[in-house]
């Protein structure tokens, strides 16, 4: 249904009729309607556009999507970890090393990595993790980017046409993101990745810009984010809390743990934001939080709560403690100081 509340339709009954005939008989139950409106959203897009780059793209993009989810449907469950960084590093960098034993370490604490599968620091990102605990997203290139020695090619190897579906997975399936120092492309995600929290599109994670002791990348750039950004007022103060910077791989996991030792994951749900802990919030620490974090709130308090009719449908954490409160949806920065605040107990 549309916003009108009218079918989404081809336009051609007869048409909307064989989909419907086609969806029962396939055996499609719990998803009909997702189902019913992708195939009517093909053929829509086969009427409507006659350029074959059209359709080439489309194509190729559901392609690469269905594959993914295939890849990392059976891993929802374990958390895993983003490495970004410079496909040019070599093996002796300091960025490699500390790349390199971050996602051993990430893994023996229980994460997955997942890397651009690529050379340098995210050939280190791969070397680093176990056998059978990495995943590898390369993008097709004509240099720099086949997929390095450390990759399994089995299972854990996603190769992507496209940078935006490649990002998608990078988002979509990963719980922290560990940035190292890069070019154009690991700035690219790096930013990307900080706009997408800063606006709401992506749910709260860590967000942990590595720099080796004796290297100043990370340090000069915030200099600059800053003083033309938030001096300039084109980024509020308060997004300083959607990252933080570590010199050495213990500061950087420690940071990704922490954020999770009590805040466990976020939910919209109608005019409530919800946020689901793994342990029980204590009073002392939710009062605090109303007296600080008062100004995001639309109305109403921030309060203790049971699972939502929506996520007792969908079963999501229905036995994890809950808060709940009106947000503005509009400063995910202070809603990140408000999960640190929660970690803090």
């Amino acid at each position: 249904m549309n916003k009108e509340g009218k079918e989404y339709s081809t336009g051609n009954k007869d048409v909307d009729q064989k989909v419907d005939a086609l969806i029962s008989e396939i055996g499609i139950h719990d998803t009909t309607g997702f189902a019913r409106d992708i195939v009517i959203s093909s053929i829509k897009i086969a009427l409507e556009s006659h350029d074959p780059y059209d359709l080439n793209l489309v194509n190729a993009a559901l392609k690469e999507i269905r594959y993914g989810f295939k890849v990392f449907s059976t891993y929802r469950s374990t958390r895993k970890v983003l490495i970004f960084g410079s496909a040019r590093s070599g093996p002796s960098s300091p960025e490699y090393k500390m790349a390199e034993q971050f996602s051993s370490k990430m893994c023996t604490g229980g994460y997955m990595a997942v890397t651009g599968g690529g050379p340098g620091v995210m050939e280190a990102g791969n070397r680093g993790a176990p056998e059978g605990k990495d995943f590898a997203l390369n993008i097709r290139l004509p240099f720099e980017q086949k997929p390095n020695p450390y990759v399994s090619l089995e299972d854990k190897l996603i190769n992507f046409k496209y940078f935006f579906t490649r990002k998608l997975f990078f988002i979509k399936e990963t719980d922290a993101t560990a940035v190292f120092p890069g070019g154009f492309g690991t700035l690219d995600e790096c930013f990307e990745m900080l706009t997408l929290v800063q606006t709401g599109k992506a749910k709260p994670r860590p967000i942990v810009l590595m720099e080796p002791e004796g290297m100043t990348f990370w340090k000069d750039c915030l200099k600059f984010i800053k003083k033309q950004l938030s001096d300039g007022g084109y980024v509020s103060a308060e997004d300083a809390s959607l990252y933080t910077v570590a010199s050495t791989v213990d500061e950087g996991v420690n940071y990704i743990e922490s954020f999770y030792r009590v805040y466990h994951s976020l939910r919209f749900d109608e005019k409530w934001t919800i946020i689901r802990c793994n342990s029980e919030i204590p009073d002392a620490t939710l009062q605090r939080i109303n007296t600080k974090f008062k100004s995001i709130l639309i109305d109403g308090e921030y309060s203790k709560c049971g699972p939502s009719k929506h996520e007792i449908e969908n079963n999501e954490f229905t036995d994890l403690p809950r808060i709940r409160f009106n947000f503005d949806r509009r400063n995910y920065g202070l809603l990140y100081a408000l999960i640190h605040e929660l970690n803090r107990g």
